[in-house]
């Protein structure tokens, strides 16, 4: 039997439990078996809000039981919240979430699961729980591994994107490229994607000023920052181009010249992506010893149990996530 791959259920209070019951419902024999991480009673929740049958889930209390298609595991005592409601931020909530999230990353590190999907979490409802150092997920996954590095790539048919960093403001964003940021980023993407199946994938750095700085007339960065540290990974045998002007770098990527995408900060890799084709996004975690995707979307407090969520995402990430395991990564 093929290794599981762990699913989180995500916050029960957003769109989490509703996409994951979802893709059950429509994937009778999934190619690696599946096991859930979260409590029972928010997929029953769902369910009972959408007028939705519960799928057939064989209940088990530790991996070595998972013998059916899809089982589901429950990480400890998370009862629901008395006061329990969709689309709102409740500490109980955040607390289950981020136990799965914990649970389903030392299944992977212990090689007990093959990797893990996650349902999207809500920070507040994190932090509510007294998680306030774990801005979400990768701070979590990171914290467990030990890692000081990771990165998130964005995927979606036809175009890759990795961000140099995301949660920061465009100020600060700015601040944070530099030579030696950028150098270690290239490194991290090349090292994971050729562990990963990519036989010496093509990277392309997109600049941080229109035109790429038109030599130093509309920025500095790319003469100072960017094209010694596409120099140095050159040296190091990294198949990277650039700094390429962002206004064409993606639809180049999109047309087949280069395999990923380094983005300089948040919103210049995610609209590219979201524009190019929203609905099947993923996201995956670079820099940690497992393989973890992701939905490219968030709780969706405002259409949280009125069966609106659309299972595409998770799917996809289901596929992705399956394709990193079995060497089939393009």
């Amino acid at each position: 039997m093929e290794k599981p791959i762990a699913i989180t259920l995500g916050d029960p209070a957003g769109v989490g439990p509703e996409v994951v019951l979802k893709t059950v419902l429509t994937t009778p024999q999934p190619k690696h078996p599946w096991i859930l991480i979260g409590s029972l009673w928010s997929l029953q929740r769902s369910a009972g809000a959408l007028g939705l049958p519960m799928p057939d889930i064989d209940e088990i209390n530790s991996i070595e039981e998972a013998t059916a298609p899809v089982s589901l595991l429950q990480p400890g005592a998370c009862p629901a919240p008395a006061d329990f409601a969709f689309g709102k931020v409740q500490a109980a909530c955040g607390e289950l979430a981020v136990r799965s999230v914990e649970f389903a990353a030392r299944a992977c590190l212990a090689a007990e699961v093959s990797a893990m999907v996650t349902a999207p979490i809500h920070k507040e409802a994190i932090h509510a729980a007294g998680y306030v150092d774990d801005i979400g997920h990768q701070e979590i996954l990171a914290r467990l591994a030990g890692v000081n590095q990771t990165a998130t790539m964005l995927m979606t048919p036809g175009l890759k994107v990795v961000h140099l960093s995301t949660h920061k403001s465009l100020a600060d964003a700015v601040k944070f490229v530099r030579r030696d940021t950028v150098l270690d980023k290239l490194q991290l993407m090349h090292d994971t994607l050729t562990r990963w199946g990519m036989q010496q994938p093509r990277i392309a750095l997109a600049a941080l000023n229109p035109h790429g700085g038109e030599g130093g007339l509309l920025g500095k960065e790319e003469a100072q920052e960017l094209q010694p540290a596409v120099a140095a990974a050159v040296e190091l045998g990294i198949d990277v181009t650039g700094p390429v002007p962002a206004d064409s770098v993606f639809n180049r990527a999109i047309g087949g010249e280069f395999d990923v995408v380094l983005a300089l900060y948040h919103d210049q890799g995610h609209i590219a992506i979201k524009v190019h084709n929203f609905h099947q996004s993923t996201t995956a975690t670079l820099g940690i010893p497992f393989v973890r995707t992701s939905v490219d979307h968030g709780t969706a407090f405002d259409i949280a149990g009125k069966g609106q969520a659309d299972p595409t995402g998770l799917a996809a990430a289901v596929d992705a996530a399956e394709a990193i395991v079995d060497g089939r990564l393009s």
